[in-house]
């Protein structure tokens, strides 16, 4: 069954990887991996996800993950590190766990590790799956806010 987080983490995945010039061609990858999804729900995901279409090479059109805007500077380098290849996030109790596009878990740790967020004791990095260790005393509920307001943009979807 198909959960609008797994849905929107296989979109980011999807887009980030193939140059997707269609809604239909999206809906129908989207199918291939289990995911039955309407045209209008596409769009309001691609809305939610502040995914736009830019120039392709080819003359036409293809989607492109958005990365959020942020003031300039060290920080905004290390968010958009963490966006370019973050996916989704999920709990087993106050532990986190992040899936990444294959090969930015390095990447992605880094930039979550640069960001200091005060919440997050540090992390373990492999090539798509980070573990998100938290400071004691901090619950899950802490950590997502603490990854939403470090992290704006990017962690509102999960």
């Amino acid at each position: 069954m198909s959960t609008k987080k797994n849905r929107t983490a296989a979109i980011r995945r999807i887009i980030a990887s193939k140059g997707v010039d269609s809604q239909e061609r999206l809906i129908e990858l989207l199918r291939q991996e289990g995911h039955l999804v309407t045209q209008a729900t596409l769009s309001r995901d691609l809305k939610s996800l502040g995914i736009g279409k830019v120039p392709g090479p080819d003359g036409g059109y293809t989607y492109t993950l958005a990365v959020p805007e942020v003031k300039p500077g060290r920080s905004a380098a290390l968010l958009a590190d963490f966006a370019r290849g973050f996916l989704s996030l999920e709990f087993s109790g106050n532990f986190g766990l992040m899936k990444t596009l294959p090969g930015h878990a390095p990447s992605v740790a880094a930039a979550l590790d640069g960001l200091k967020i005060t919440e997050v004791l540090g992390t373990i990095a492999g090539d798509d799956t980070i573990l998100v260790v938290p400071r004691t005393g901090v619950t899950k509920a802490k950590m997502l806010a603490a990854l939403g307001r470090n992290l704006p943009g990017v962690m509102e979807e999960t």
